[in-house]
């Protein structure tokens, strides 16, 4: 069995990513904030490899290591301390 990615899919708050091992991982959007602003045809244009998903039009990576260790986008910028 493999944890490669199987296919993805999203509703109003999630995305929802099948690995091969047969288990459904679901996340928030909001930690992942180009796929919360992405249009679902953006969002659809996911492509998948052994280790992770990319979208290109939204210069979107995320590893399946990361979503089963509860990693959100670890690039974005954190908010100045006030």
């Amino acid at each position: 069995m493999s944890t490669s990615p199987e296919a993805v899919s999203f509703d109003d708050d999630s995305m929802w990513v099948t690995l091969g091992d047969g288990r459904t991982i679901g996340v928030p959007l909001v930690w992942f904030p180009r796929l919360l602003r992405a249009t679902p045809a953006q969002r659809e244009s996911v492509e998948l490899s052994r280790r992770g998903l990319h979208w290109e039009a939204l210069d979107e990576d995320i590893s399946v290591a990361g979503l089963l260790a509860g990693h959100g986008d670890l690039t974005r910028e954190r908010a100045p301390a006030a």
